[in-house]
């Protein structure tokens, strides 16, 4: 039986990253224009799992995306990958060309992307367009598609190299993102476990809350991990969203939940009336183990 997956456009970053993930296996890829209807697949079981972008080298965090995964589904996490972001400049390079056939990016009149690609990119456009307007879309994908059903307007997108063979669009520069070291991590999450592949490597994501008035509580809290030499490699803190100056953290841990020592460290957490929800315990592939 295939299993299905929901996840962002054809041509966007996260359909290049889990066709990677998911290697050779029969999958029935379910493309949604919004990230609100990929989690909603999920949950409302057309799709075993969700593919969803939630960190990248240069921008930190997806804060919108976190916070559909706390505040508004239950969906444990079931894997998590890096991929590399390589953003292209794509649109039609015969619009773009001076009177002696040479490419003009200046006669760009509008660039259109997803608002993290298009943070990616920034002194790139600073540097070649100065002063050109940019619009942000739902994905990647979806502003290559603008620039594709809006012929002779001089508009272009970023976006990937699949997306502009997709369209029939040219690249009119490739590897524009500031920084070449740009990864994107991407969680599965699903009430199913992941058996695709197989990862040595296991870690664990929780939210913790603190109680109010509660002195050095962070403190105690990270003492925990601490002692037990237990490597936390996130930490962030995002607004409960139900009283101002309230926030949870967002930790990832570098242990499975399946050991003595992690465990041991939510127990003693939950005792000083903190609450853990656990969002998952999960194998994690570097973008090596996925090419090999």
């Amino acid at each position: 039986m295939k299993q299905s997956v929901a996840l962002l456009p054809a041509g966007s970053v996260s359909d290049e990253a889990a066709k990677k993930l998911f290697g050779n296996e029969e999958v029935n890829w379910n493309h949604h224009r919004m990230i609100s209807d990929v989690f909603m697949s999920t949950v409302n079981q057309v799709s075993q799992y969700s593919v969803i972008p939630i960190e990248n080298t240069i921008e930190g965090s997806v804060s919108l995306h976190m916070d559909w995964l706390v505040h508004e589904v239950d969906l444990p996490i079931q894997a998590e990958w890096v991929y590399p972001s390589i953003q292209n400049l794509i649109g039609r390079r015969a619009e773009l060309e001076n009177e002696n056939g040479q490419l003009d990016l200046r006669r760009i009149k509008k660039v259109f992307s997803h608002p993290v690609a298009m943070a990616q990119c920034l002194q790139f456009l600073r540097n070649e367009m100065p002063g050109t307007e940019t619009e942000t879309v739902g994905s990647t994908s979806e502003g290559v598609r603008i620039v594709r059903d809006n012929p002779g307007v001089g508009w272009a997108a970023i976006g990937t190299s699949t997306a502009a063979a997709n369209n029939q669009l040219d690249i009119l520069s490739s590897g524009v993102t500031d920084h070449d070291n740009n990864y994107t991590r991407f969680l599965l999450v699903g009430n199913e476990p992941f058996t695709a592949r197989h990862s040595e490597h296991r870690k664990t994501s929780i939210l913790i809350t603190l109680p109010d008035d509660f002195p050095g509580a962070l403190h105690r809290v990270l003492s925990a991990f601490a002692w037990r030499k237990i490597n936390l490699t996130k930490i962030e803190s995002r607004p409960t969203k139900k009283k101002l100056g309230t926030y949870y953290f967002f930790i990832d841990i570098d242990m499975s939940l399946d050991t003595v020592l992690l465990p041991s460290a939510i127990e003693e957490i939950e005792a000083l009336g903190c609450q853990v929800r656990i969002l998952g315990s999960y194998p994690s592939f570097t973008y090596e183990q996925l090419c090999n």
